[in-house]
């Protein structure tokens, strides 16, 4: 927690659930934890760099989107760190539930056929993300999020330690390739 004496500053009170450990509005009467969001810079300028990059490349939407999901997050995380409001903090942490369900699906569609489209798997990503927002909107408890924020990372290492085998036979470096 931020030291009791801060100061309120251009955005009012702080509302939102968490309030880091930067003293409050010290460098600026504008943003509540300056370097807690400047920091955010490199969640925002190398990801569009990198959904840019992408799109002249002819990469899937899919690598596009996962780099605007990064971005999103970055700017979610710069208004929070900025004003320390609810809604704010919403800004900041849902889309970090949707974006590691868009790495998920990247991750499980990696040696599938170009340009097609896994329906179920998409709606089952959609469907959990749906539940986490319904479920975090009532119960606005920072543990939750932290705790379903972990199920994504953790599906994620699951099936990378089922995939330590040999690609298939047909060349599957695209996946990873930047050109």
């Amino acid at each position: 927690m931020a030291p009791a004496a801060d100061r309120e500053g251009y955005w009012g009170p702080t509302t939102s659930t968490l309030d880091w450990c930067e003293e409050n509005y010290s460098v600026t009467w504008y943003i509540a934890e300056f370097w807690n969001t400047v920091s955010n810079l490199i969640m925002i300028i190398p990801p569009m760099f990198g959904a840019v990059q992408s799109v002249r490349d002819g990469l899937e939407k899919r690598y596009i989107a996962s780099y605007l999901a990064l971005t999103v997050v970055g700017m979610g995380s710069w208004c929070f760190h900025m004003t320390l409001k609810y809604e704010m903090q919403l800004l900041d942490e849902l889309p970090m539930i949707y974006s590691c369900c868009i790495f998920v699906y990247c991750m499980f569609e990696c040696f599938k056929i170009k340009n097609s489209v896994n329906y179920h798997l998409l709606f089952t990503l959609v469907l959990f993300s749906l539940i986490v927002t319904t479920v975090y909107l009532k119960v606005k408890e920072p543990i939750f999020h932290q705790e379903s924020h972990s199920v994504t990372p953790a599906e994620v290492q699951w099936h990378n330690l089922g995939s330590l085998e040999p690609p298939p036979p047909r060349s599957c470096m695209e996946c990873w390739s930047l050109h």
